[in-house]
């Protein structure tokens, strides 16, 4: 009985081995070379990426089942436009490949920011570019169609923040920033991270109560670190806002910002009585 018994644990296991070896074998077969996207979708917006970044790559992530090899290959795939999208205007192609001793790889999207339409008064044009694997001697799109497909929506939007005040309202601090616009976030955002050079772990305290792009702040208005606003991000962009070297500037990219008849802009100044 016993030699039966031991038997039957010898040919379980040499099953279970076999299995094994077999799972390994599919696993990292180098013949088998199916391709797939890793996420289904990609959204981005420049929102406020100061505006000199006129430009960005985003690399869409896929993946093959098989093993690495020693060179780099290309990933083949077609592209379909929404109706308000075109490329060369709004976006160009970039490179489509899985580097050389890697299983993971992108296609790159580069995202024009100089033809992408739309402001906070009569809204912002959102682009759509939906990508679909096809198969080359390299690879073949594999698992659901759900993963052969990807959809990538961009635009230049600009959003007021989610700062509310205790009725949950949204609200503006007019007090030191003037009317909402859009350019104004955006400068506010750079000089604050600017704020990190100077002062790093005040900078990390900040941004743990404000967000890494002062996404919520209370009521609008950094009450413990107002100093260091009126230093660092309010004066800055008093000053910036009301160079006249800059003005020009302004009025190309934002015709809509605000400067008066003599040309000031609504900007008010953190020090009024220095």
């Amino acid at each position: 009985m016993k030699k039966h018994i031991n038997k039957l644990w010898l040919v379980l296991l040499v099953s279970s081995l076999s299995s094994c070896i077999e799972e390994h074998y599919l696993k990292f077969d180098s013949t088998f070379t199916g391709i797939y996207f890793t996420t289904d979708s990609t959204n981005y917006s420049f929102s406020v990426t100061p505006v000199e970044v006129r430009e960005h790559l985003l690399k869409i992530p896929v993946q093959i089942m098989g093993a690495p090899v020693a060179e780099e290959r290309d990933i083949k795939y077609e592209l379909v436009e929404q109706a308000a999208t075109t490329d060369g205007v709004h976006y160009v192609v970039d490179k489509a490949v899985i580097p050389a001793d890697s299983i993971t790889g992108y296609i790159g999207i580069r995202i024009l920011r100089d033809n992408l339409e739309g402001n906070s008064i009569d809204g912002y044009e959102r682009y759509k570019v939906y990508l679909r694997l096809l198969p080359n001697e390299y690879f073949t799109p594999t698992l659901d169609s759900l993963r052969q497909n990807h959809q990538v929506r961009f635009d230049n939007a600009v959003e007021q923040p989610e700062w509310l005040n205790s009725a949950g309202e949204k609200v503006w601090l007019k007090k030191f920033l003037g009317v909402w616009h859009p350019y104004k976030l955006i400068k506010m955002v750079e000089y604050f991270h600017a704020i990190k050079d100077v002062h790093p772990l005040t900078y990390e305290k900040m941004v743990i109560l404000y967000g890494e792009n002062l996404e919520h702040i209370p009521e609008g208005n950094p009450m413990q670190y107002e100093t260091i606003f009126k230093r660092y991000i309010y004066k800055p962009m008093y000053d910036h806002f009301n160079d006249p070297a800059n003005k020009n500037m302004i009025r190309s990219m934002y015709p809509d910002f605000p400067f008066d008849d003599s040309g000031a802009a609504d900007f008010p100044n953190p020090y009024p009585n220095a």
